[in-house]
């Protein structure tokens, strides 16, 4: 008989029979709060039935029609819809099914369109586990060991996640600027540099946001030596942090935007946003894929901006984003166990520490473990997997927070004692 994967390692023993909204209910008919939206892609919440209706209506039309080969209605929709909130100037676009996929033809695109070898990658930063995405993931050794040798061209500089150095935001921004500086003057020359590669929001490395005086320090030698500055948006856009984009909080403006995630509310879809000028450079052929921009897909990401749009979803995500992390930061300032909270709109961590401040991945792990049987659906991240993170659908209502926060204060004082 066979089975799944061993490597596969399942972060709650929950065998879903449905879910609804915010809500996935069990087998044996138990719910729970899931506060993991699929690793941020159930943005809608499960099963909108505005996002189903679309979905079923184009599974009777059209399942597939490969978009190099037929256009298809759904596809030259989203497209245009997509056209009314990227970023100024980003109107040229390329679909792909995974996060992975997208990073890589933003990486072939940087590569083609500069003629340069190099990418500069950050501290902590996740952009998938295929070999060049790998090969530019740094939030744990866990996503590239054993797979080597790594691509070649991928420079890593530090992120300013002030927490982890022990300083204050502004030391630790001044300080990733000024060794991205030292890395230009001693291995990776600006005029062999195609493209910084940066998430707003740290994901796998422990949901740690930017700040608008970094992404400022990155857009000004972006523009002084030629280098494109490619923003990953593929976990914190479509309104996850509380604006359309996560690069907005930090007043910067990407040449390439990454998507996917959240953009069609669970069915596989991904891609990349530039110019037409910049998408003009690279060489024909170089994008393609059978199943890019599949037309159920494309179907539910129409209905899925509409949903965005039509019940202020964004507006929610802001308004609930600080009612939890106002919740979180309650709750750790009562346990010297947790070193830090921080986020972003519905992205929020909580980094577990021991007393003497080094990373404790084993509470954190017990933390999820002991609210995932409560019934609150969490998952860990982080280099250590000590940080316990937030993310749930952007339908989520007060109410639905206020019960995670009263779960998870349980849980808290549970597993650490406190």
């Amino acid at each position: 008989m066979a089975q799944l994967s061993p490597l596969l390692k399942q972060a709650t023993p929950i065998v879903v029979d449905h879910g609804e909204g915010v809500y996935l209910y069990d087998v044996d008919g138990n719910r729970h709060l899931d506060f993991t939206a699929g690793i941020g892609v159930t943005s809608t919440g499960h099963c909108h039935p505005k996002v189903v209706e679309a979905a079923r209506e184009q599974v009777g039309k059209l399942i597939h029609g490969q978009y190099t080969t037929v256009m298809h209605q759904p596809l030259l929709e989203l497209t245009e819809k997509l056209g009314d909130v990227l970023p100024t100037g980003l109107d040229s676009l390329f679909f792909a099914n995974s996060g992975s996929e997208a990073v890589e033809a933003a990486l072939r695109l940087s590569r083609q369109a500069t003629g340069r070898p190099n990418v500069i990658v950050f501290q902590g930063g996740f952009h998938g586990r295929t070999v060049a995405a790998a090969s530019m993931t740094t939030s744990g050794t866990r996503f590239s060991a054993g797979i080597s040798p790594l691509m070649a061209g991928v420079h890593v500089a530090p992120f300013p996640y002030a927490f982890h150095y022990g300083w204050d935001e502004q030391t630790a921004t001044k300080f990733a600027l000024r060794e991205l500086d030292y890395l230009f003057a001693t291995v990776c020359a600006p005029n062999e540099t195609a493209a910084f590669f940066i998430e707003p929001v740290l994901g796998e490395g422990g949901y740690v946001p930017a700040n608008t005086e970094f992404m400022a320090g990155l857009r000004e030698r972006a523009d002084a030596h030629g280098i494109l500055l490619v923003m990953d948006e593929i976990q914190t856009g479509f309104g996850r942090t509380g604006k359309f984009w996560g690069h907005e909080h930090f007043d910067v403006h990407p040449d390439i935007v990454l998507i996917a995630k959240g953009l069609a509310s669970g069915f596989p879809l991904s891609g990349i946003a530039a110019s037409k000028e910049l998408m003009a450079k690279a060489l024909p052929g170089s994008q393609g894929g059978t199943y890019g921009g599949n037309a159920v897909s494309c179907a539910a990401a129409v209905a899925t901006l509409g949903v965005i749009q039509d019940e202020g979803l964004v507006e929610n995500a802001a308004e609930r984003g600080r009612q939890l992390l106002e919740g979180a930061r309650l709750i750790g300032d009562k346990t010297p166990g947790i070193g830090d909270v921080r986020g972003l709109g519905l992205l929020v961590g909580s980094e577990f520490t021991k007393p003497d401040g080094e990373a404790d991945p084993a509470t954190a792990a017990a933390a999820q473990k002991t609210a995932a049987a409560t019934g609150l659906l969490l998952l860990t991240c982080g280099a250590y997997m000590n940080v316990v993170r937030m993310v749930p659908p952007l339908v989520v209502n007060a109410e639905q927070i206020e019960d995670a926060l009263r779960i998870w204060a349980d849980v808290v004082a549970t597993v650490t004692g406190s």
